[in-house]
């Protein structure tokens, strides 16, 4: 039965096991329907809470939170429901959404002490590498979603959309369709109505072997991430997550640009989209008190013959 297979694949995965509450994010799709009801049956429902973000982007909205109320109640779950508008000139409509409703459970989460699941599934991941390659020039872009971000976690990365389907139909769990991923207006869909179908023409393995490719990738990145954490690991006189420039200048220009890119992160806080091209100019930087803007408000800063980033 596919209820079992994928409830013992998420619990094997470890992601949503105690100790810590889980918040679930709840859209009243049938991923996220699927993933709350996995939590509440891997972990009680005294364990579990959902949030469920309005944007009032759309005529059925306040139907959509009625529906997810129904499900958290039939599960015996508490609902958190956001309530959030657009205003005029608050750029990307799809990014606008995506940071209004991480904020929103990141606040809940702080306040519960809770590990934040959302219903990402395989096929949200094939579509977020094959989007990133075709938007960002950058090694990252081909890792896709990690299955654990800090407080945030993935527990049906390794799922399908025909799976969680398949589970809610088997549950006898009802969802609800996003009318807005049914047309052609942003790239997402795009690329899941007409690149996927492409490429499996091509090989009707697409999927899969861009999911492999994917993890193999994020092992080695693994494996990067070392020898960027041995150069940033300070000594003789060398603070911690800076490095001697004259050492710098000496790296594998690969290693290079992965040290720069760690270097603009941590100083912003989160990734600073193309700060590793500036590599090269970075090194070739002469005198002490030098500076070079790697962009989102973070520069590099040569002082005293040692390097470092600063917002």
């Amino acid at each position: 039965m596919i209820a079992e297979e994928v409830l013992e694949r998420v619990e094997a995965g470890g992601l949503i096991a105690a100790p810590q509450p889980l918040l679930a994010m709840l859209s009243g799709g049938r991923d996220s329907v699927c993933l709350l009801d996995l939590a509440v049956r891997a972990r009680g429902a005294e364990a579990v809470r959902a949030l469920h973000v309005d944007y009032g982007l759309r005529e059925e909205a306040g139907e959509d939170a009625q529906f997810c109320a129904r499900v958290c109640e039939h599960l015996g779950v508490s609902l958190e429901v956001e309530r959030s508008r657009r205003e005029e000139g608050s750029g990307n409509l799809q990014a606008w959404a995506r940071e209004v409703r991480y904020a929103a459970a990141a606040r809940l989460a702080e306040e519960h002490g809770a590990l934040v699941i959302t219903g990402h599934t395989a096929d949200d991941q094939v579509e977020t590498i094959l989007y990133r390659l075709a938007s960002s020039p950058s090694r990252r872009a081909l890792l896709g979603m990690r299955p654990r971000d800090g407080r945030l976690a993935r527990p049906l990365l390794g799922t399908t959309r025909e799976e969680t389907t398949a589970y809610c139909e088997e549950r006898g769990l009802a969802w609800r369709d996003d009318s807005s991923n049914e047309g052609d207006a942003y790239a997402r869909n795009r690329t899941r109505r007409g690149l996927i179908p492409e490429l499996e023409r091509i090989h009707p393995a697409a999927r899969e072997n861009v999911l492999r490719t994917a993890a193999l990738l994020r092992e080695e990145a693994d494996l990067l991430d070392s020898l960027v954490d041995a150069e940033l690991a300070g000594g003789e006189g060398i603070e911690p997550g800076t490095i001697a420039h004259r050492r710098f200048a000496e790296l594998h220009p690969a290693l290079r640009r992965l040290v720069l890119q760690r270097l603009a992160d941590e100083a912003a806080g989160r990734p600073v989209a193309g700060a590793a091209r500036f590599a090269d100019q970075v090194a070739s930087l002469r005198r002490g008190g030098s500076t070079l803007d790697l962009g989102a408000g973070v520069r590099a800063v040569l002082e005293t013959g040692v390097l470092r980033a600063e917002r």
